[in-house]
C-alpha cells in the first residue's frame, strides 16, 4: 500500500448478514482525490462505505483504510480507525437537545479532548472553515438544511481525518445549497483530503467532474472520465 494511499480494496466481497451486495470490489483512493460514488439505490454504495468505516466486517478479500487492516481490526481499534475519518450523512444526524457548540464539543470530549481552551479553539477554527464561525450558539432547529449539514462537515472535520465519507450529502438540499455543500468539500480535498461521496445527483457530477465510480450488478467499476460519462444512461 503506497505512503498515499487512504483506502485500498483488492477482490473485496461487500455483504450485510448472508446478503451478497457487491463482489470483486477493487477501490483505492489516494490523499487529495475526490471520489463519486454512484449508482441505483440498493447497488450497493451505502454498504461499501459502512465497510470502509469498519461498521459492516470485511467478508473477504483484503482492505486497508487509514493504515487499518480492514481483515484483522479488532472492535477496540474501531474507534481509533473512526478517528482517522470523518463521516457526513444525508441526514444530518445532530443532537437536537443542544446547541452547535455542544454537538461538536460532545464528539470532541469522546474522542478524548480535555482541555476546554484546546476544544474551544479547534470548535471556532471547525466553524469557520466551513462559514459558521457565528453560528456555535444556535440549535439544530434554528438553522437552514444547507446550515446543518455545514455543521456536519465541521463535525466531521474535529479530528483532522485522513478521509472523509459523505453519504448524499446534497440529497435533500436545493441546487444553490448544494453548490455551497460541494465548494466546502471541494476545499476540503484541496487541504489533502481523500473524499469519497455517495450521490445520485448527477448535475453535480457535470458540474463539478472527478473520478467516478458505479456501483451495478454487485459490481464496482470505473467510469471514463467525467467529461465522457453518457449521463442519460445513469439516471434511475
Amino acid at each position: 500500500m503506497a505512503l498515499d494511499t487512504v483506502v485500498e480494496l483488492k477482490q473485496a466481497t461487500i455483504a450485510q448478514n448472508d446478503h451478497l451486495v457487491m463482489k470483486d470490489v477493487n477501490m483505492e483512493v489516494s490523499k487529495g482525490e475526490f471520489v463519486y460514488l454512484i449508482g441505483r439505490v440498493g447497488s450497493g454504495k451505502t454498504s461499501l462505505i459502512r465497510t470502509i468505516n469498519a461498521e459492516i466486517p470485511l467478508r473477504e478479500g483484503t482492505g486497508f483504510v487509514a493504515g487499518f487492516d480492514l481483515g484483522k481490526i479488532r472492535r477496540r481499534q474501531i474507534p481509533l480507525l473512526r478517528r482517522k475519518l470523518g463521516i457526513v450523512f444525508q441526514d444530518f444526524q445532530l443532537l437536537t437537545d443542544r446547541s452547535v457548540y455542544d454537538n461538536l464539543a460532545f464528539v470532541l470530549r469522546a474522542t478524548g479532548w480535555k482541555n476546554k481552551k484546546e476544544i474551544n479553539h479547534r470548535i471556532a477554527e471547525v466553524l469557520e472553515k466551513v462559514g459558521m464561525g457565528y453560528k456555535g450558539y444556535k440549535m439544530p432547529n434554528q438553522l437552514s438544511g444547507g446550515e446543518q449539514q455545514r455543521v456536519v462537515i465541521a463535525r466531521a472535520l474535529l479530528n483532522n481525518p485522513e478521509l472523509i465519507l459523505a453519504d448524499e450529502p446534497t440529497g435533500n438540499l436545493d441546487p444553490e445549497t448544494s453548490d455551497g455543500i460541494m465548494a466546502v468539500l471541494t476545499e476540503i480535498r484541496n487541504s489533502g483530503r481523500a473524499v469519497v461521496m455517495a450521490t445520485h445527483n448527477y448535475n453535480l457530477l457535470k458540474k463539478y467532474p472527478s473520478r467516478t465510480l458505479k456501483c451495478e450488478k454487485e459490481r464496482l467499476t470505473e467510469l471514463e472520465p467525467s467529461g465522457e460519462i453518457d449521463f442519460d444512461n445513469l439516471k434511475e
